[in-house]
């Protein structure tokens, strides 16, 4: 598919703490940037990127950062758009008392509770996991977790504002190498309520299968849907998708139990929208909805949408999931942000769908190589 370039008038990086506006005459975003995070405010949006000692996740946006200006209304969860671990399907049993991290984290203990005896432990790990489908980590850390601090580029032109972080994955697997490179660059245009976000692997290792785990848009807390009403994904249902209402939601249920996608027992849907509908949690009054667009349904691996214990809705999903080899590279292309109707979210889908790369330089930012 053809590249869809958006002009932009000009090309700076922003390395040293500063608060700056965009140039003179232009003035509808303001980037402010300090030793801990850099901070997006245009007139329609603001979002916090951080870059240590974060509120709660290290990657995407930060929790309860992204405010929509024309409702009031933030994201209800951890954050947006957060990163994990490069993984494959596998049990990681055989070395998950053998090797540990740099950290003192052991870097197999993904599946830990194949083995595990303490029944409320157990319950736990199958509740937040599933019983089917086994995973194993390639590379960790766990990159929300346990990055370490970063130093994100600043990218500025008249019509956007980007911020570009990368991070090599520091340990593997038995018979792994770590060293795999991630970057996601998020780009803020001018007049949007979204952002526009690429996540990209070069890998390092041979896998038959090899993927990065999200959170696309990113979880839900509540209590018995007082932050939600209701949670729309397009790829299942039918042609419409399906419309799930925050009752569904009131008591755990394991991810391969219902609203689960895989692509491996699902046709690949025409899109791959995954939103909810906010709600105010003092008078109940519903707002914009909250949207995650992956823009090719090809790259989703798998995806779920699952109750934990303790008030948690989980919206993982994967990308890639294919053969990979030392060298490759793979990524996925999302949209994120607030949209008033389900129909709002399908229109700019349809005119932005079939993309997995996200570019920028001093032309501006485009979709495509």
């Amino acid at each position: 598919m053809s590249s869809t370039v958006l002009p932009a008038a000009g090309f700076l990086l922003l390395c040293s703490p500063i608060v700056l506006a965009q140039d003179v005459g232009d003035d509808w975003v303001t980037v402010t940037e300090d030793d801990r995070a850099i901070t997006i405010e245009t007139d329609l949006l603001a979002a916090t990127i951080p870059k240590r000692d974060p509120k709660h996740w290290m990657t995407g946006i930060e929790k309860g950062s992204f405010l929509d200006k024309t409702t009031g209304f933030r994201e209800a969860g951890d954050g947006l758009m957060v990163i994990d671990w490069l993984m494959e399907p596998g049990s990681d049993e055989a070395w998950q008392e053998q090797v540990f991290a740099p950290d003192g984290h052991g870097v197999g203990r993904y599946t830990w509770f194949e083995n595990e005896t303490d029944p409320a432990r157990r319950e736990y790990a199958l509740m937040a996991h599933g019983s089917s489908h086994r995973k194993r980590m390639v590379e960790g850390p766990q990159l929300c977790h346990r990055m370490k601090p970063v130093q994100p580029e600043v990218i500025r032109g008249k019509d956007f504002v980007a911020v570009r972080t990368s991070y090599r994955f520091e340990y593997a697997a038995p018979g792994r190498t770590p060293g795999s490179r991630w970057t996601q660059l998020v780009v803020f245009p001018k007049g949007a309520r979204y952002f526009v976000l690429m996540d990209r692997v070069e890998s390092a290792n041979d896998s038959p299968e090899l993927f990065l785990r999200n959170d696309t848009p990113g979880c839900i807390r509540h209590d018995r849907g007082d932050t939600f009403s209701e949670i729309y994904l397009s790829y299942l249902g039918g042609p419409d998708g399906v419309r799930i209402p925050s009752s569904e939601f009131f008591s755990p249920f394991p991810p391969d139990l219902k609203f689960g996608y895989r692509r491996d027992t699902h046709r690949t849907p025409s899109s791959f929208i995954r939103a909810y509908r906010l709600r105010d949690p003092e008078t109940g009054a519903d707002g914009p909805w909250l949207a995650g667009l992956t823009l090719d349904p090809e790259v989703v691996y798998e995806a779920w949408c699952s109750q934990r214990p303790g008030g948690i809705i989980v919206m993982i999903e994967e990308i890639h999931g294919r053969p990979t080899r030392a060298g490759d590279v793979f990524s996925a292309a999302h949209i994120v942000g607030f949209f008033d109707s389900i129909p709002e979210m399908h229109e700019l889908y349809d005119r932005c769908q079939g993309h997995t790369v996200v570019t920028v330089d001093a032309d501006g930012w485009r979709f495509g190589p």
